[in-house]
């Protein structure tokens, strides 16, 4: 099965393009979107810790979509901060482990959350110090399967493909920007999960210092390229069960025209979009079918 989605909701500039400009009485962004995707990337628990009760509602908000999943975005602290050198470091670790796990509980015992994904920065490089932290991790977070983002080229060679199957890790396939030190466009599966995240192509920005994270983003997949990648994710498809596509590329909700999209490219109907993103999009309207008001709202 292949679900698409994208990477958050909380997105202030998605006011009137994806959701409503003037939002209802009980309208929550979660719900809306529940509307027309089956999958969604929570990347709020990168930048803080879960709470149960933000989870448990977003169980309830899921209903009886009974096929929707959510996938969670592994707290920055373990990826992207310093590996515990001591044993009041690695007692650190396992407290906030401990704590992030009941924060997603609910989701977890709902049967709601498909992953959680590990996403490391380019500067993380394949090493025996590199692996033994991937293991330490999935020690820690071993009743979740875990998909991992790599992003440096070292990763995808024979040994530290092995490495990433002997620590039960999927690795993310990723669309970026093309560059030296990248990964490959295609690589052998490591685990049971397959994972498409497309971060769009803004090569005028994604290297630039200092960038901030909406122009970095700020990118939207043509339609020879929608097209590319859905059959990406249906190749994807043919090594794994469970596949997702999740659109990163969140600026201006270019991430909900191009799922969208890609869903129409794999299902080869006109799925549902909402009619605020068909008219800040308008080239959706020969592929999707109108919810919403429009400039009702």
């Amino acid at each position: 099965m292949i679900r698409v989605g994208p990477a958050g909701w909380s997105y202030p500039d998605w006011a009137g393009i994806v959701y409503p400009r003037s939002r209802p009485p009980g309208f929550h962004p979660l719900a809306h979107l529940l509307r027309f995707f089956d999958c969604i990337e929570i990347n709020s628990t990168f930048y803080a810790p879960p709470r149960a009760e933000h989870a448990l509602r977003w169980v309830e908000l899921a209903g009886e979509r009974e096929s929707f999943r959510f996938l969670a975005k592994l707290h920055r602290d373990f990826t992207h901060g310093p590996a515990p050198r001591d044993e009041a470091a690695e007692a650190r670790w396992e407290r906030s482990a401990e704590r992030f796990l009941g924060g997603l509980a609910p989701l977890a015992s709902a049967n709601r959350l498909a992953a959680l994904l590990v996403q490391f920065p380019v500067r993380f490089l394949h090493s025996p110090a590199a692996v033994q932290r991937l293991g330490r991790l999935a020690g820690l977070f071993h009743s979740l399967p875990l998909v991992v983002e790599l992003r440096h080229e070292s990763w995808f060679t024979p040994p530290a493909l092995d490495a990433l199957r002997g620590v039960g890790m999927s690795l993310a396939h990723i669309d970026l920007p093309a560059a030296w030190n990248h990964p490959p466009p295609w690589h052998p599966p490591t685990g049971p999960i397959g994972y498409l995240r497309l971060h769009g192509r803004n090569e005028a920005t994604w290297f630039r210092k200092g960038v901030g994270r909406d122009e970095r983003y700020d990118y939207l997949y043509q339609p020879e390229e929608v097209g590319e990648l859905a059959e990406r994710a249906r190749r994807l498809a043919r090594d794994h069960d469970e596949v997702f596509v999740v659109t990163n590329n969140h600026f201006g909700g270019q991430a909900a025209a191009n799922a969208i999209e890609i869903i129409a490219a794999l299902e080869g109907g006109a799925p549902p979009a909402p009619a605020e993103l068909v008219e800040s999009f308008p080239h959706l309207a020969p592929i999707t079918r109108l919810e919403g008001q429009g400039r009702l709202y």
